[in-house]
């Protein structure tokens, strides 16, 4: 059964560092940003901010579409996407469910300050995975986010990744 990892964080978290990762163990990546960015650019710079969402929403589509055509032909595959939302993280693990899939949630926690400090590193860059986030943004993310909770089959990732790849292995074994 193919594992769907579903990883949950606030920007800056750590989200497409992991992707990549397990991208590299054979997984097939799929990232909401960089499709976002390769269609309309860079966000702030070639569209304005406030049109972000309309941008980002067939992009989502067309992401769930590939995902489940993914685990319906047996790969594994790890979103690279924030799903701050309990409800976006269970319409993502019934598709993937209903797709033949195992879905697993991969948490990446992380404190403001912490985030902060990644932040205005990434700020500086110009990629796709480089949104600008300003102190307020953050705060606000936060105010909007559902952190996991335990009846979410949750793999809480703190910066190993060997550990975090037996812990999927783990999962797929039962």
């Amino acid at each position: 059964m193919p594992l769907a990892v579903l990883l949950v964080g606030l920007t800056g978290s750590g989200k497409t560092t992991v992707a990549k990762a397990l991208a590299d163990h054979g997984y097939i990546r799929l990232s909401v940003d960089e499709e976002v960015h390769r269609l309309h650019g860079r966000y702030g710079v070639d569209y304005p901010e406030h049109t972000y969402f309309e941008r980002e929403r067939p992009v989502v589509e067309a992401t769930r579409e590939r995902f489940i055509k993914e685990i319906e032909a047996g790969h594994d595959v790890v979103l690279d996407h924030g799903l701050w939302r309990r409800s976006e993280r269970d319409a993502w693990r019934q598709a993937a469910s209903e797709a033949g899939g195992h879905p697993l949630v991969v948490y990446l926690p992380a404190d403001r300050e912490e985030l902060l400090r990644r932040l205005t590193e990434r700020n500086q860059r110009e990629d796709a995975n480089a949104l600008t986030v300003t102190p307020e943004a953050l705060d606000d993310f936060f105010d909007r986010f559902d952190p996991p909770t335990d009846d979410e089959e949750v793999i809480v990732h703190i910066g190993d990744l060997n550990a975090l790849v037996n812990k999927l292995s783990a999962a797929r074994q039962g």
